[in-house]
């Protein structure tokens, strides 16, 4: 008989370091839309990884293209380029529009990079410009760099001293960051939809507003689309519903599925790295690069950014049933990227009462609850987790 939650939860804290509150309940198994704990229990999947498992659990079609890959080669060493590499390489930059790529594992790795490459930028092209102008509640990543530039009102005292080069200013307030600009900003970092703030989407005017100004005191324009890219919010990228191109793009979660897997791209007058600036153990990883052609030529084949604007839509459509009723209040988002403020419980207790009932969602602030589910999800699993949110809220 297999061991309880509770049996392997307690294992879990014996050896892993505590690092996120966590309940007890140890995941064994994913299939699609679905999640199963050690004990065989069942759970509706609308974080999907924290927006990473686009294709859903176990997708077959990143079984096939590691099993092949494998079966070649798993790893030459960053010393030499690989097919798979060259070959995804060029499939990205087609799609985005930019022009070079360099990839890492996690979207913290491709956001560092692109500081990097902004000051580089700022050093040898702005006569060293190297303050980057960052948001409020905006999320970049868990390294020193990222942190400082997230604008996590409770990270401001985390391990200092501080990396500095940062300007926050609010949110899709084009006024206070144009008053924000000086000889000394050489880029600003902008997500188009703030994930961890609540799904909280940037005005159109607001965007081009920022390529207007980017563009008039050549400034970089960094759209950080970690969670938002890879058809999430109802196009393949972001960026391409404002009607603006970025100088500098980042990619991560969705771009591997659940592999780690992210992307730095720039245009060819902003690749000022040169050879030693930048790099990485497992940038390009054969492996990876199987995966990230598997993932982008599924999303293409299933059309699954049309799928995630008209199946959030629907799912939008169910959240304003309850906001009628009263249940919550504030709905908000871009197509499978949703969020509600709860307005009778907290967002913990909504989590916590949605999960004991078989659906998982997220809380990334104190009452807002986010809706990430895996692209491949269907009106059926939409109606199942609004009649669980119902009766929880």
């Amino acid at each position: 008989m297999s061991e309880t939650n509770a049996a392997w939860s307690s294992r879990a804290s014996a050896h892993l370091m505590s690092v996120s509150a966590k309940p007890p309940i140890v995941m064994e198994r994913g299939a699609g839309m679905e999640l199963f704990d050690v004990e065989g229990r069942r759970y509706l999947d609308f974080i999907g990884g924290w927006a990473v498992d686009c294709l859903g659990h176990s997708p077959p079609a990143l079984s096939a293209a590691l099993a092949e890959q494998s079966s070649r080669l798993i790893n030459a060493s960053p010393s030499f380029w690989n097919r798979t590499q060259v070959e995804f390489a060029e499939r990205l930059t087609a799609v985005t529009g930019l022009d070079k790529v360099w990839f890492g594992s996690s979207g913290a790795e491709a956001n560092e990079g692109a500081i990097k490459l902004a000051r580089k930028w700022g050093s040898v092209r702005k006569g060293g410009a190297h303050e980057i102008i960052t948001t409020v509640n905006s999320f970049h990543g868990r390294t020193l760099a990222t942190m400082a530039a997230s604008g996590k009102e409770q990270w401001q005292a985390l391990f200092p001293p501080r990396v500095p080069g940062f300007v926050h200013v609010p949110f899709d307030d084009l006024g206070a960051l144009q008053a924000a600009v000086t000889d000394r900003t050489a880029a600003i970092l902008i997500e188009l939809v703030q994930g961890e703030a609540g799904a909280v989407p940037a005005s159109h005017e607001y965007v081009r507003g920022l390529r207007a100004l980017c563009d008039a005191w050549r400034i970089l324009l960094i759209i950080d689309e970690v969670q938002t890219g890879y058809g999430r919010t109802g196009s393949l990228f972001a960026f391409q519903q404002y009607g603006v191109r970025p100088d500098v793009l980042t990619l991560a979660k969705g771009i591997g599925a659940g592999f780690p897997l992210s992307a730095l791209l720039a245009l060819d007058e902003v690749c000022v790295f040169e050879k030693g600036d930048q790099g990485g153990t497992y940038s390009g990883q054969p492996l990876a690069m199987a995966v990230g052609l598997a993932v982008l030529r599924e999303i293409e084949r299933l059309d699954l950014s049309a799928h995630a604007a008209r199946v959030g839509s629907y799912l939008e459509d169910g959240l304003r049933r309850l906001e009628r009723k009263g249940l919550l209040d504030h709905v908000r988002g871009a197509g499978l990227l949703l969020a509600f403020d709860a307005t009778r419980r907290t967002g913990a207790d909504v989590v916590a009462a949605a999960l004991e009932s078989g659906l998982i969602v997220n809380s990334p602030r104190p009452s807002a609850i986010r809706l990430i589910p895996p692209l491949i999800v269907e009106e059926g699993h939409v109606d199942e987790a609004i009649a669980v949110l119902e009766q929880v809220l």
